[in-house]
């Protein structure tokens, strides 16, 4: 076993050398920051998509449109709501169905247009428009109406109470001013943003596959911020070479390391790195219950109980994943302890139930992952569990494969089984809702049918206070214990690295880096 984990340090040596000497050939702007410089450079591990906030799918380069882009509130590092255009939290009715924002005063767009509620209607309601095809519209359907009380007042009215509401309203969206999709177009929002959020930071050019560059913006409502006055954010997909870029100060802060390279150089000199467990998102194992053997669900149960998580999830990815045998992480209130060991490792309770199941002789499938490293390896996680249950009789065929390809094949239903880490909102039940609600795009990564079980991920939603959410998140894991649809492994923690002369930087719980505060000393 000692041999498997050692590969890790080969791999992580030979890599890095490798990255090395593509800074040493000028690849990707190889200059270092001095100190105390206003230039602040980070890598992020993926190209975006789009800069236009109701479009983006990928959540590192988030961090451009929220830099460009605000909302009403935002969620700071540690999972809180507070105020950002808004003045303070909303006023939400007893109900839970109208919540009234106060605005901040004398906040502009970058194009010198005032902010108002106008700006806040039309941002939503173009949102909201079919016609204009959002990739983030299905989140914001509870909404039934938009209200403009005066210039600094606006009006939600929500067709049921919806838990997330303002959850999703500090990652999904941004405000943009009135008239602006009809005066720019598509392509624009898509390319160039220019002038069209209220943010710190202004859109200035972007390579694709290599940077993108923003600069200060001296208007911001929050005075004296941001302390750089340039920002770049450098594409470096390779793990390895996003760390070399850290060492070699031609970055100063690095999203998603790798496990390895992140217990590996937190706190070595001149390097910082922290963690925080990013509470919504999950590494499962989806096992098509459409297809043998995984349309058993003792076979499922039998080998959830065969994997063991602790080692998995502290050894083969060296601390990035907490422990939990359910989507909720272990560590949370959240967390039914009862449905949690009941699926847990204990290998006799496997063997008793693959001898019950249809597949008692044996059985074998095709596990699929990426090839691609993001914040863990899944090929080390494939291996150990391709080991583990050949102790019951099962042969796993391992089947890397890139990234989208995974993806795209778990969602058409193409698969046996796949590695699958899911990086979500601070939300309980955001995971299960993509995963069992069958309108919803990963429902045929499973092929589980539950009408009770969506019935109480529907519940969940109106529901906001401990006592009364509690319980119905319990019969969620409940459900899930008993007949086991996904092999659970843990919880994803947030991590990231940086140069030791990086102050008011912070780990976010949501993932994205925030970089408001951060300068250079």
């Amino acid at each position: 076993m000692m041999s498997f984990f050692n590969k890790g340090r080969r791999t992580f040596v030979q890599g890095l050398s490798t990255a090395s000497a593509l800074i040493l050939a000028g690849g990707s702007s190889g200059l270092a920051a001095a100190a105390g410089s206003t230039t602040l450079s980070v890598a992020i591990p993926s190209n975006p998509s789009t800069f236009d906030p109701i479009n983006q799918t990928n959540h590192d380069a988030m961090v451009v449109n929220q830099l460009i882009f605000e909302n009403l509130i935002e969620i700071d590092g540690n999972g809180n709501r507070v105020p950002m255009l808004a003045r303070a939290l909303p006023n939400i009715s007893p109900d839970g169905l109208t919540y009234t924002f106060d605005l901040r005063e004398n906040v502009h767009f970058q194009n010198g247009q005032a902010f108002t509620a106008e700006d806040v209607k039309y941002s939503y309601e173009y949102i909201l428009d079919p016609v204009n095809k959002a990739y983030r519209r299905d989140i914001w359907t509870p909404i039934a109406s938009i209200t403009v009380e005066n210039p600094l007042r606006v009006k939600f009215v929500l067709k049921h109470p919806y838990r997330a509401f303002l959850d999703y309203m500090t990652k999904y969206m941004g405000i943009f001013p009135v008239g602006s999709r009809e005066k720019y177009g598509a392509d624009y929002f898509r390319h160039t943003p220019i002038g069209l959020g209220t943010g710190p930071a202004i859109f200035v050019e972007s390579k694709t596959n290599d940077y993108i560059e923003l600069k200060r913006n001296p208007a911001y409502w929050k005075k004296d911020l941001p302390k750089w006055e340039k920002l770049v954010i450098k594409v470096v997909p390779e793990e390895s070479a996003r760390l070399a870029f850290l060492m070699s100060n031609s970055v100063q802060i690095i999203a998603a390391p790798a496990g390895r390279d992140y217990a590996g150089m937190r706190g070595k000199v001149g390097i910082v790195g922290e963690s925080k467990l990013a509470r919504g998102s999950s590494f499962l194992l989806a096992g098509n219950n459409n297809k043998a053997p995984f349309d058993d669900p003792l076979f499922r149960a039998a080998v959830s109980n065969a994997i063991d998580r602790d080692t998995i999830c502290n050894k083969v990815c060296l601390g990035v994943v907490e422990p939990s045998a359910t989507p909720m992480p272990s560590s949370t209130w959240w967390c039914n302890q009862e449905a949690n060991r009941s699926l847990s490792f204990n290998l006799e309770k496997a063997k008793a139930l693959l001898q019950r199941s249809r597949y008692a002789k044996g059985a074998e499938f095709d596990l699929m992952f990426s090839a691609q490293s993001y914040i863990l390896k899944a090929g080390d996680t494939a291996l150990f569990i391709q080991s583990q249950l050949a102790q019951l009789g099962i042969k796993v065929n391992l089947k890397p494969a890139e990234l989208v390809t995974v993806f795209s094949q778990v969602a058409l239903g193409n698969h046996q089984a796949a590695l699958i880490a899911a990086v979500s909102p601070a939300d309980p039940t955001f995971v299960s809702k993509a995963l069992f609600v069958p309108t919803e795009p990963l429902a045929k990564a499973t092929g589980y049918q539950n009408p009770a079980l969506v019935k109480l991920i529907a519940e969940s939603y109106t529901l906001e206070a401990r006592e009364k959410l509690q319980p119905v998140l319990y019969k969620i894991q409940d459900i899930l214990a008993k007949d086991a649809p996904v092999i659970w492994i843990g919880t994803l923690k947030n991590t990231n690295l940086w140069r030791s002369n990086v102050r008011g930087f912070e780990v976010n719980e949501a993932g994205t880096l925030r970089l408001l505060n951060t300068y250079l000393a």
